[in-house]
């Protein structure tokens, strides 16, 4: 189903949750991603802003592919609550990422 590796994602949550002072390091991630994973990236982020519902997820994912106009770093980094969103999206997709969570405190 998601496929990019949820600790990649709470990566970007907990930069993206550090402002100003870890932009560069979150650009450098999401720069990094190769296409699938930033696709990927985008649509949890979508699911959980409400954009679309957890089983409308492969949509989500396409749309991502194929609707993508700017660079996915430049995206998603000016969304609003970017942290918040791909929380709630793996919350939505039942994903538990408190592994990974620990593993970065």
């Amino acid at each position: 189903m998601i496929e990019i590796a949820p600790a990649k994602v709470v990566q970007v949550v907990f930069l993206a949750r550090e402002g100003t002072i870890a932009e560069p390091e979150l650009y450098g991630l999401l720069d990094g991603l190769n296409d699938e994973e930033k696709a990927h990236l985008t649509a949890v982020a979508w699911v959980g802003r409400g954009a679309f519902d957890a089983e409308d997820y492969a949509e989500a994912v396409r749309t991502a592919y194929t609707g993508a106009t700017t660079p996915t770093a430049d995206y998603l980094m000016g969304m609003p609550h970017l942290a918040e969103n791909l929380e709630a999206g793996l919350d939505a997709l039942g994903i538990d990422v408190s592994g990974e969570e620990e593993d970065l405190l």
